[in-house]
């Protein structure tokens, strides 16, 4: 697939284990073309890259404890382009995190655990389906 076929994926994760464990599982399993970043900062400055999907750690404090956390990311990059489906990820398993990053314009909340992976994939793919049954609800409205 050529690259600019693949899918734009961004993986922003201040733990670099985890970060690069991601990295290889969405490699095996599809044909993505995947920026990684420790840091929210790191990920603002390369938008302009139009990524079709960010998956973003909720906390990225871990390496620099006045990096700005997942949150204010999110808030950003909102900003910059609403349309960017980010899928928020953390290791707090509590609602009222899962809301709050719903009320900040997430796609959706995934708890980092063995079943992560899994559910990112999921929720990607029903991204990517959504957005092609809209081009086609847009195709057939604009013959109208």
């Amino acid at each position: 697939m050529s690259s600019e076929n693949k899918i734009k994926l961004f993986l922003v994760d201040d733990d670099a284990v985890f970060l690069k464990s991601l990295e290889i599982e969405f490699l095996q399993h599809a044909d993505f073309s995947i920026e990684t970043f420790a840091t929210g900062e790191l990920c603002m400055e390369k938008l302009f890259h139009n990524p079709d999907v960010i998956i973003l750690d909720y906390h990225l404090d871990g390496i620099d404890k006045n990096a700005i956390n997942g949150m204010e990311t999110l808030d950003k990059i909102k900003k910059f382009n609403p349309d960017i489906p980010v899928v928020m990820l953390s290791s707090q398993d509590k609602i009222e995190v899962a809301i709050s990053c719903m009320h900040h314009r997430a796609y959706d909340y995934v708890v980092k655990s063995e079943t992560a992976f899994m559910r990112l994939q999921k929720i990607i793919t029903s991204i990517f389906q959504y957005k092609k049954m809209e081009k086609e609800l847009n195709w057939y409205m604009d013959r109208m």
